[in-house]
């Protein structure tokens, strides 16, 4: 059977951008049978995710992360239906995902490695699955209730860094759920700070292309900071913490300014800062969501309830075509999208 596939063309170099250039759009064939335990699937979605970065580094810098091979079909969080099945738990018409599904056209899996998914809990929209109801909002919750300390009538102040992206723009209305009574978002234009206020709920939102960062701070969270979702790290965080209260929480979710930079994870921060969390009695602990899965099942149904209920708002910029994936990913790096990043494979 022939197929597509997108393959690793180069890499950027630890400190480089990344470019479209920088995956290869291929045509290559899968056998016409599937063994026993194996499954046929038809991709349907593919997740575009900043830790893939990482990836297209010869050394990931983590130990959960695989490099991507050059001329080797890439691989991420992905949805699709089944064809095909010859894995006793799954049949054709089963919708599934994997965390390492081939950015292919058509694949053929073992049934072991693939998840059931149930339609009806994102009222059918199956790219969901790989963001609010899928590893993207197992994050932001997770970390909140992990790592947050977050707790109801506490009236404690949450910032979120890269606010308008999948994380962020989840976290910062998680936190809201789970009971912050202020919540400030930090994005890069206008128009995804209105999106945060107007449709996201948060009390504020701070444009960092304009302005000092430190001093709209000190304006909006008036009493200080007690939460911080860091997806950037950098500069902006380094303004966060300054204006962190004694005992509060750092949620390390990532660090995407740091990508580009051959720097370890998570970055050490500056001598001046280290100092003030230090003193502040700061946590700043390493989350991997992925150390959590068995909580995945409720927190997953937590999330699609949230989800039904009108009460988490979910934004999604949708690529057309696996020929596209690789100019969503420098789309995505370069900060363009609001949302998660998502491409559409087959309709």
């Amino acid at each position: 059977m022939i197929i597509q596939r997108v393959v690793l063309n180069s890499r950027p170099g630890k400190n480089g951008e990344p470019v479209a250039e920088n995956f290869r759009l291929e045509q290559s064939t899968i056998p016409d049978t599937i063994q026993v335990g194996q499954v046929r699937v038809k991709t349907l979605y593919l997740s575009v995710d900043p830790y893939m970065r990482c990836r297209m580094n010869e050394d990931t810098g983590s130990d959960y992360l695989l490099p991507w091979q050059l001329a080797e079909v890439a691989d991420g969080g992905g949805v699709g239906v089944v064809e095909e099945s010859k894995y006793d738990s799954l049949a054709k018409g089963d919708v599934v995902t994997s965390f390492n599904w081939p950015w292919q056209t058509v694949a053929i899996l073992d049934g072991s490695v693939l998840q059931k998914l149930v339609p009806q809990l994102v009222n059918g929209r199956l790219s969901y699955f790989l963001g609010a109801a899928g590893i993207t909002g197992l994050t932001a919750l997770l970390g909140i209730k992990e790592k947050g300390h977050v707790a109801a009538g506490a009236n404690q102040t949450m910032v979120v860094s890269g606010a308008a992206g999948a994380c962020g723009s989840l976290a910062g209305q998680i936190g809201r759920l789970e009971g912050c009574s202020r919540v400030v978002g930090i994005a890069g234009t206008d128009e995804k700070c209105s999106i945060l206020v107007q449709e996201m709920g948060f009390d504020a939102a701070i444009n960092y292309k304009k302005g000092n960062v430190a001093e709209q701070l000190r304006e909006l969270c008036p009493g200080g900071v007690d939460v911080y979702f860091d997806n950037v790290g950098g500069d902006i965080s380094d303004a966060v913490i300054s204006q962190m209260n004694q005992n509060s929480h750092i949620i390390l979710c990532g660090q995407i300014s740091q990508y580009n930079k051959d720097v370890p994870y998570p970055p050490p921060l500056p001598p001046d800062i280290e100092n003030i969390r230090k003193e502040r009695n700061i946590t700043r602990e390493r989350f991997l969501v992925l150390n959590y899965m068995d909580k995945q099942e409720a927190s997953v149904l937590q999330l699609c309830q949230w989800i039904q209920e009108g009460k988490l708002k979910v934004r999604e910029t949708v690529v057309e075509g696996l020929a596209n994936i690789g100019a969503a990913f420098q789309s995505m790096m370069s900060g363009g999208n609001i949302g998660k990043q998502i491409v559409s494979v087959s309709k």
